[in-house]
């Protein structure tokens, strides 16, 4: 990217976060996310000839899309003194068996708690479905939503 470019995307963007990776080997990459100190690993997976010791690169997608719905609810919870505690969400990461080799599917699961009502489960829907991780992606992401 041009630094002309990159000058007019940060000058567009209000809030910009520097993650600073580096390579450290036997497909094997080391992350420093800057504004925390928080320090991650990832591996390639074992059906990509890696080791599969660590979240992949698209595992972090996957994890990403599920804290970030979690999260989004939880801030919609939060702000209407809702109780969430115990909310759970799962994410099954389908990978293509052909080139180019990427994330063919994210089906995501997500547990809520019995007490929320009918009103509030479908304010909690419409977060989780317009969370920024979710939105980012391109192409179908579903989501089913489960009462315990």
């Amino acid at each position: 990217m041009g630094s002309a470019v990159a000058n007019l995307l940060v000058n567009s963007l209000s809030d910009v976060t520097s993650i600073s990776s580096s390579y450290s080997g036997q497909l094997r990459c080391s992350s420093v996310h800057s504004p925390s100190g928080s320090a991650l690993e990832t591996d390639a997976p074992t059906d990509n000839q890696g080791k599969g010791e660590r979240f992949s690169p698209t595992d972090l997608i996957a994890t990403a899309l599920n804290t970030c719905v979690l999260t989004i609810m939880g801030i919609v919870a939060e702000r209407h003194n809702w109780d969430l505690k115990g909310c759970a969400a799962r994410v099954e990461k389908v990978m293509t068996s052909e080139a180019p080799r990427k994330i063919a599917l994210l089906d995501v699961w997500i547990e809520l708690p019995p007490h929320i009502d009918s009103k509030e489960r479908k304010i909690l829907k419409k977060a989780a479905e317009n969370c920024p991780v979710k939105l980012s992606l391109d192409g179908a992401v579903p989501m089913s939503f489960h009462w315990s």
